[in-house]
Protein backbone atom coordinates (compact mmCIF):
# COMPACT_ATOMS: atom_id res chain seq x y z
CA UNK A 1 0.00 0.00 0.00
CA UNK A 2 2.91 2.41 0.64
CA UNK A 3 4.67 1.34 -2.34
CA UNK A 4 1.30 2.20 -4.55
CA UNK A 5 1.12 5.72 -2.36
CA UNK A 6 4.50 6.83 -3.39
CA UNK A 7 3.90 6.13 -7.03
CA UNK A 8 0.52 8.44 -7.14
CA UNK A 9 2.47 10.98 -5.34
CA UNK A 10 5.11 11.48 -8.23
CA UNK A 11 3.54 14.98 -9.02
CA UNK A 12 4.64 15.81 -5.72
CA UNK A 13 0.96 15.73 -4.93
CA UNK A 14 -0.31 18.61 -6.84
CA UNK A 15 -3.00 18.45 -9.70
CA UNK A 16 -2.26 17.38 -13.09
CA UNK A 17 -1.67 20.81 -14.46
CA UNK A 18 1.19 22.19 -16.86
CA UNK A 19 4.56 23.60 -15.05
CA UNK A 20 4.01 27.10 -15.90
CA UNK A 21 0.35 26.64 -14.41
CA UNK A 22 2.36 24.83 -10.99
CA UNK A 23 4.97 27.50 -10.71
CA UNK A 24 2.42 30.34 -10.85
CA UNK A 25 0.00 28.49 -8.25
CA UNK A 26 -0.27 29.53 -4.51
CA UNK A 27 -1.00 26.72 -1.87
CA UNK A 28 -4.17 27.97 -0.89
CA UNK A 29 -5.25 26.71 -4.49
CA UNK A 30 -5.14 23.26 -3.76
CA UNK A 31 -6.86 21.23 -1.56
CA UNK A 32 -5.43 20.66 2.13
CA UNK A 33 -5.56 16.90 1.68
CA UNK A 34 -2.90 17.55 -1.66
CA UNK A 35 -0.61 19.48 0.57
CA UNK A 36 0.07 17.00 2.84
CA UNK A 37 3.02 14.89 3.01
CA UNK A 38 2.71 11.18 2.92
CA UNK A 39 5.54 10.00 5.42
CA UNK A 40 7.78 7.23 5.05
CA UNK A 41 8.62 3.99 7.12
CA UNK A 42 12.22 4.87 7.42
CA UNK A 43 14.24 8.14 6.71
CA UNK A 44 16.81 6.95 3.73
CA UNK A 45 20.19 8.72 2.30
CA UNK A 46 21.13 9.44 -0.69
CA UNK A 47 25.03 8.84 -1.09
CA UNK A 48 27.18 9.81 -4.78
CA UNK A 49 30.57 8.46 -5.28
CA UNK A 50 32.75 10.11 -7.40
CA UNK A 51 36.58 9.20 -7.30
CA UNK A 52 39.04 12.06 -5.73
CA UNK A 53 42.68 11.28 -6.35
CA UNK A 54 43.07 12.92 -3.43
CA UNK A 55 41.02 11.04 -0.85
CA UNK A 56 40.09 7.40 0.07
CA UNK A 57 37.41 5.81 -1.36
CA UNK A 58 35.37 6.65 1.97
CA UNK A 59 35.86 10.26 1.74
CA UNK A 60 35.09 10.17 -1.66
CA UNK A 61 32.04 9.21 -0.80
CA UNK A 62 29.44 12.19 -0.63
CA UNK A 63 26.16 12.23 1.97
CA UNK A 64 24.11 14.33 -0.73
CA UNK A 65 20.77 14.44 1.66
CA UNK A 66 18.07 12.55 3.61
CA UNK A 67 14.22 12.57 3.10
CA UNK A 68 11.79 10.86 4.67
CA UNK A 69 8.50 11.27 3.26
CA UNK A 70 7.41 10.29 -0.64
CA UNK A 71 6.99 14.01 -1.77
CA UNK A 72 10.65 14.35 -1.07
CA UNK A 73 11.58 11.13 -2.52
CA UNK A 74 10.40 12.53 -6.17
CA UNK A 75 11.67 15.84 -5.74
CA UNK A 76 15.22 14.82 -5.30
CA UNK A 77 14.67 12.57 -7.99
CA UNK A 78 13.67 14.61 -10.08
CA UNK A 79 16.27 17.45 -10.04
CA UNK A 80 19.08 14.54 -10.02
CA UNK A 81 20.94 13.06 -12.83
CA UNK A 82 19.24 10.09 -13.98
CA UNK A 83 21.88 6.80 -13.34
CA UNK A 84 22.67 6.65 -17.02
CA UNK A 85 23.77 10.47 -17.27
CA UNK A 86 26.58 9.59 -14.52
CA UNK A 87 29.89 9.95 -15.38
CA UNK A 88 32.12 6.40 -15.72
CA UNK A 89 33.13 5.43 -12.87
CA UNK A 90 30.84 6.81 -10.43
CA UNK A 91 27.95 5.57 -8.32
CA UNK A 92 24.52 6.59 -6.70
CA UNK A 93 23.56 4.62 -3.23
CA UNK A 94 20.50 4.81 -1.36
CA UNK A 95 20.52 3.74 2.43
CA UNK A 96 18.46 3.92 5.13
CA UNK A 97 19.81 6.80 7.45
CA UNK A 98 22.54 6.06 9.42
CA UNK A 99 23.69 3.12 7.09
CA UNK A 100 27.20 3.83 5.18
CA UNK A 101 27.53 2.29 1.78
CA UNK A 102 30.28 0.41 2.64
CA UNK A 103 31.01 -3.60 3.72
CA UNK A 104 32.25 -2.42 7.05
CA UNK A 105 29.23 -0.73 8.54
CA UNK A 106 27.91 -2.74 11.60
CA UNK A 107 24.47 -2.73 9.42
CA UNK A 108 26.20 -4.21 6.40
CA UNK A 109 28.84 -6.46 7.84
CA UNK A 110 27.09 -9.72 8.11
CA UNK A 111 25.18 -9.50 4.74
CA UNK A 112 25.24 -9.28 1.29
CA UNK A 113 23.88 -8.08 -1.76
CA UNK A 114 22.05 -9.32 -4.80
CA UNK A 115 23.33 -8.43 -8.38
CA UNK A 116 22.07 -7.13 -11.17
CA UNK A 117 24.47 -7.44 -14.19
CA UNK A 118 24.30 -4.94 -17.37
CA UNK A 119 25.73 -5.02 -19.92
CA UNK A 120 26.46 -1.50 -21.96
CA UNK A 121 23.51 -1.38 -24.14
CA UNK A 122 21.11 -1.64 -21.39
CA UNK A 123 22.37 1.68 -20.13
CA UNK A 124 19.79 3.61 -22.32
CA UNK A 125 17.16 0.68 -22.24
CA UNK A 126 17.19 -1.15 -18.67
CA UNK A 127 19.23 0.95 -15.76
CA UNK A 128 16.87 4.44 -14.81
CA UNK A 129 14.31 1.90 -15.32
CA UNK A 130 15.76 -1.03 -13.03
CA UNK A 131 17.14 1.65 -10.26
CA UNK A 132 14.34 3.76 -10.04
CA UNK A 133 11.89 0.42 -9.53
CA UNK A 134 14.34 -0.54 -6.77
CA UNK A 135 14.08 2.50 -5.14
CA UNK A 136 10.51 2.35 -5.53
CA UNK A 137 10.58 -1.03 -3.37
CA UNK A 138 12.88 -0.04 -1.06
CA UNK A 139 11.62 3.50 0.25
CA UNK A 140 7.75 1.89 -0.27
CA UNK A 141 8.33 -1.42 1.71
CA UNK A 142 7.73 -3.69 -0.89
CA UNK A 143 9.41 -6.31 0.01
CA UNK A 144 6.81 -6.91 2.54
CA UNK A 145 7.52 -8.51 6.02
CA UNK A 146 11.44 -9.11 4.45
CA UNK A 147 12.17 -5.26 4.46
CA UNK A 148 13.68 -4.93 7.65
CA UNK A 149 16.54 -6.68 5.82
CA UNK A 150 16.78 -4.57 3.53
CA UNK A 151 19.96 -1.95 3.98
CA UNK A 152 19.82 0.09 0.81
CA UNK A 153 20.88 -0.49 -2.86
CA UNK A 154 23.76 0.66 -5.21
CA UNK A 155 24.10 1.57 -8.59
CA UNK A 156 27.57 1.51 -10.53
CA UNK A 157 28.04 3.04 -13.88
CA UNK A 158 31.36 1.64 -15.73
CA UNK A 159 33.02 2.06 -18.84
CA UNK A 160 32.75 -1.96 -19.90
CA UNK A 161 29.38 -2.76 -17.57
CA UNK A 162 26.66 -1.27 -15.16
CA UNK A 163 25.72 -2.98 -12.10
CA UNK A 164 22.96 -2.58 -9.98
CA UNK A 165 22.97 -4.43 -6.38
CA UNK A 166 20.24 -4.65 -3.11
CA UNK A 167 22.32 -4.76 -0.30
CA UNK A 168 20.73 -6.69 2.80
CA UNK A 169 21.99 -6.97 6.55
CA UNK A 170 21.84 -10.56 7.42
CA UNK A 171 23.34 -13.28 4.98
CA UNK A 172 22.27 -16.37 6.83
CA UNK A 173 18.47 -14.91 6.27
CA UNK A 174 17.99 -17.78 4.09
CA UNK A 175 14.24 -16.85 3.75
CA UNK A 176 14.11 -13.35 3.42
CA UNK A 177 16.74 -13.14 1.18
CA UNK A 178 15.00 -15.28 -1.37
CA UNK A 179 12.08 -13.60 -1.09
CA UNK A 180 13.76 -10.32 -1.66
CA UNK A 181 15.71 -11.51 -4.49
CA UNK A 182 12.50 -12.96 -6.12
CA UNK A 183 10.67 -10.00 -5.40
CA UNK A 184 13.30 -8.17 -7.45
CA UNK A 185 13.06 -10.46 -10.63
CA UNK A 186 9.09 -10.04 -10.56
CA UNK A 187 8.92 -6.24 -9.94
CA UNK A 188 12.05 -6.01 -13.10
CA UNK A 189 9.97 -8.31 -14.91
CA UNK A 190 13.72 -9.87 -15.78
CA UNK A 191 13.17 -13.09 -18.10
CA UNK A 192 13.30 -16.38 -15.96
CA UNK A 193 16.15 -17.53 -18.32
CA UNK A 194 18.46 -15.03 -16.38
CA UNK A 195 19.56 -15.91 -13.29
CA UNK A 196 20.17 -13.47 -10.67
CA UNK A 197 23.05 -13.60 -7.90
CA UNK A 198 23.45 -13.03 -3.94
CA UNK A 199 27.21 -12.73 -2.41
CA UNK A 200 27.84 -12.33 0.61
CA UNK A 201 30.06 -9.39 1.34
CA UNK A 202 32.68 -11.19 3.14
CA UNK A 203 33.39 -13.31 0.10
CA UNK A 204 32.95 -9.92 -2.08
CA UNK A 205 36.01 -8.16 -0.31
CA UNK A 206 38.18 -11.27 -0.79
CA UNK A 207 37.71 -12.02 -4.37
CA UNK A 208 37.12 -8.96 -7.15
CA UNK A 209 33.86 -7.90 -7.37
CA UNK A 210 31.20 -10.41 -9.95
CA UNK A 211 33.74 -13.08 -9.25
CA UNK A 212 32.29 -14.10 -5.77
CA UNK A 213 30.38 -17.39 -5.78
CA UNK A 214 27.05 -17.00 -5.57
CA UNK A 215 25.13 -18.07 -2.41
CA UNK A 216 21.47 -17.94 -3.55
CA UNK A 217 20.16 -17.64 -6.61
CA UNK A 218 16.82 -16.59 -8.27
Amino acid sequence: MLALQIRETKLGGLPDVDKKEKDDASPEEFPPELLIKHPLQHTWTLWYFEQDKNKSWEESQRLITNFDTAEDFWSLYNHIKQASELRQGCDYSMFKFGIRPMWEDDANKAGGRWLINLDKKQRNSDLDHYWLEILLLMIGEGFDSHSDEVCGAVVNVRAKADKIAVWTKTATAQASNMAIGRKLKEQLRISPKMVLGYQIHKDTMVKHGSMAKNTYVV
